[in-house]
Formats: structure tokens, sequence, C-alpha cells
């Protein structure tokens, strides 16, 4: 169950890149900018898992999706509620599949359905953001407006005020924000709804590129960042008295991910 993203991871799923990740013959149609070294990968993930580990987090590890190079990024595949997972259509076709393929793995760890985003909607993981009574929805290329309509319905009858922004910069609401805390936010300055963030402190960075804004909240004030990519971020955190782990996560940056997409948060607690 996932309430509160600002509060302390305890079960995540991850798809460990041993195989898929670099079989792809097409970068544009898999929206990767390079092929990834598979030993530096490797390497990388597994240092991702074992600081998790290390946190008390419980990490589900599950097999790649054969012909799927972006089922690593397992964020995207679904969003988990406290009443359960909603099943999403993707909005990348190419990633057609991954919905199915993690709904089966939820299912099979105790997680009932709580629902599911139908034709023509699409949702993709890393434009959903929970954080107690409100959800952030992002609008974008991969989360399309029937999706976010349909999303928010689902949201709402399980009480969350939604909040809705577009997002036209980066691929997801993901790279521009993230819950640190249950009522503070990580965000890159820019345009957002007015009351966008009412109700919430908020540490505000100056958008670098994609993933500025994106990071793993591992507990209240405690978060995992991309120390290649986001150090100015990490210093911001720091001195805003958030404890900031890095971890070098270059080689995902090739398939257009950032630290949060690599986990699909399963279960936090208060």
């Amino acid at each position: 169950m996932v309430r509160n993203e600002g509060e302390r991871l305890s079960r995540v799923i991850v798809s460990t890149p041993r195989e898929q990740y670099f079989k792809v013959s097409d970068p544009k149609l898999h929206n990767f900018n390079e092929i990834a070294d598979p030993e530096r990968t490797l390497s990388q993930h597994g240092q991702l898992c074992a600081i998790l580990a290390r946190g008390g987090t419980e990490v589900i590890d599950l097999p790649e999706l054969i012909g799927h190079p972006n089922s690593v990024f397992t964020r995207d595949a679904s969003v988990v509620t406290p009443q359960g997972y909603v099943k999403l259509r993707l909005g990348l076709s190419s990633r057609r599949g991954e919905a199915d393929w993690m709904a089966s793995a939820l299912e099979q760890h105790g997680e009932p359905c709580a629902g599911e985003i139908e034709r023509p909607g699409t949702v993709e993981g890393g434009d959903v953001i929970l954080a107690g009574k409100i959800a952030f929805v992002g609008h974008s290329a991969r989360t399309n407006s029937d999706g976010v309509r349909q999303m928010s319905e689902l949201l709402q009858k399980m009480g969350y005020e939604v909040r809705i922004a577009d997002v036209d910069n980066v691929l997801h609401l993901g790279g521009t924000m993230s819950a640190i805390a249950p009522e503070r936010i990580l965000a890159c300055r820019g345009n957002y709804p007015g009351g966008f963030f009412k109700g919430f402190e908020v540490v505000w960075v100056e958008e670098e590129g994609p993933s500025t804004g994106n990071v793993i909240c591992l507990g209240p004030n405690e978060v995992l960042a991309n120390e290649a990519e986001n150090l100015r971020t990490m210093e911001a955190l720091d001195a805003a008295g958030v404890a900031v782990q890095g971890v070098d996560l270059s080689e995902f940056r090739k398939g257009a991910g950032g630290p949060t997409c690599l986990i699909l948060p399963v279960e936090r607690k208060a």
C-alpha cells in the first residue's frame, strides 16, 4: 500500500537489466538516447538495490519482459494506491504489454486491482505522485487528457484531491518534482497551476536536465539521488536538512530514466 510517497519505503519492485535493456535495435522507437554499457549498468543497478536493502526495503526483482528494453523502468508500469494497484495503459506504444506483466507480478504478491486505464487513455506511473490527501498528476506526452480524466476519477473515489499540471519540457511530472517527506516536496522552478503545492513546504531547485527533480524518497527527509547528474540538487537538499545518498545511475540516463523510474513502490509505511 502506498498512501504518501514521502513515507518510509518498505517494499519495491525492480527489474535487473541483464539482457533486454541492451537489445535496442531502434533507439527512437524505445526512446533511448544511446545503448548502455552492460557491465556498468549491472553494477549501478546493483548499488541501487544494495542501498535500498540496507535501509530495510524489501526488493522484489522481477525478470525483464522479453522484447521490452524499457521494462527495467518499473515505475511506469503501474501505480500502487491504498486500495491496490491501478493497471495502466502506457503512452509509448513499444511499452504496451508491460502493464499486463506488472499486473501479474503484483497480484502474485497479494495486491488487488483498484482500477484500470482504458483506451484511448494513456497513463505512465512517472506522472502520478501520491502525497497523503493530495495526488499530483502530470498531463504529458505519455499521459494524455483521457488518461488524466480516468486516473483522476479513480483517485478521487479513494479520497484524494487531484492536482493536475501540464508537463511539456520533460518526459514525466516525476522529472520535475518528488515527495521528500509527507508534507515536503522537491520541485524545479517552473509554471505550475495556482495553488499546486498548497499545504506543502517546497525545496526549490533550478531545472538543469530532464530529471533534476527526480529523487527516491527512502523515508522522511532521506533520499537517494543520481550523483552523475544532480549534484546541485543534492547540495540544495543537504542545505535544507535532507539526508542525501548519491549513486551513479548514468547508464540509465541513456535509456532516458531517472532514479524513481527504476523502482515501483509497493509499500510505504508511516
